[in-house]
């Protein structure tokens, strides 16, 4: 009786790019052997074409036959000589995986943290600008938006205007400050913490068609009650 022989995974060559399967990375395998040109071309095309048929969800993808080239010569180990691509450059092996250009990351420290980096940006324009009522309206909203932003990381915590004044003088060096009168905007005031007397928004009113509607069957209501209730006579 003849022993059957079985193939396990582990023991075959490590699959180049998995989601196209074993038999397409066979087929590729197979098409290095090819001695004639045109016909391992034209072989190559089958299985780019069968590549493209394997992953429908991918074919409104921009330029994706152009990839499909580029992973069947990373499949073939970039050996399939004479066969050139219908569409995009020739893959090699040098640019295969293009190591990304190094993002630079800011070296600058940030003084407290929780205003973020581009307060001390805006400072920093607010002391190259001359004294005057601009410079004063810069400030004033500088320090409105710290307000904002310290109440955004603390909100547990009150935050005072003198808090927020002591904190813009140390950003700017002491070079910025507020008259100690000064109030600080709120850009996010709490509709509860209105003081009371405040003008309110106007409430929606009905139309007219729909008071009169109202008002009717408010008088429809009473008159059916007056005739359910008992009169006496004097």
């Amino acid at each position: 009786m003849k022993k059957m022989e079985i193939e396990y995974n582990t023991s075959r060559s490590e699959l180049i790019m998995p989601e196209y399967g074993r038999h397409v990375q066979l087929m590729v395998e197979y098409a290095k052997t090819i001695e004639d040109l045109s016909r391992r071309q034209s072989f190559v095309e089958k299985i780019v074409e069968l590549m493209y048929i394997m992953n429908p969800q991918n074919r409104g993808a921009e330029d994706y036959r152009e990839k499909l080239w580029k992973h069947v010569f990373r499949i073939g180990s970039y050996e399939l000589d004479g066969v050139v691509p219908l569409v995009g450059a020739q893959p090699t092996k040098e640019n295969d995986r293009k190591t990304p250009e190094k993002v630079p990351y800011s070296s600058a420290q940030v003084r407290f943290r929780h205003y973020g980096h581009h307060i001390q940006s805006l400072i920093a324009s607010a002391l190259d600008m001359e004294d005057g009522p601009i410079r004063e309206g810069l400030v004033a909203a500088i320090a409105a938006y710290m307000k904002l932003a310290y109440k955004t990381w603390n909100k547990d915590l009150n935050v005072g205007d003198e808090t927020i004044k002591n904190d813009l003088k140390a950003l700017s060096n002491g070079k910025l400050s507020m008259s100690p009168e000064a109030s600080i905007e709120d850009l996010n005031p709490n509709p509860q913490q209105l003081k009371k007397g405040a003008p309110q928004p106007p409430q929606h009113q009905q139309p007219r068609s729909q008071q009169h509607n109202n008002q009717q069957g408010k008088r429809q209501g009473q008159q059916r009650n007056n005739k359910n209730k008992p009169w006496k006579r004097k």
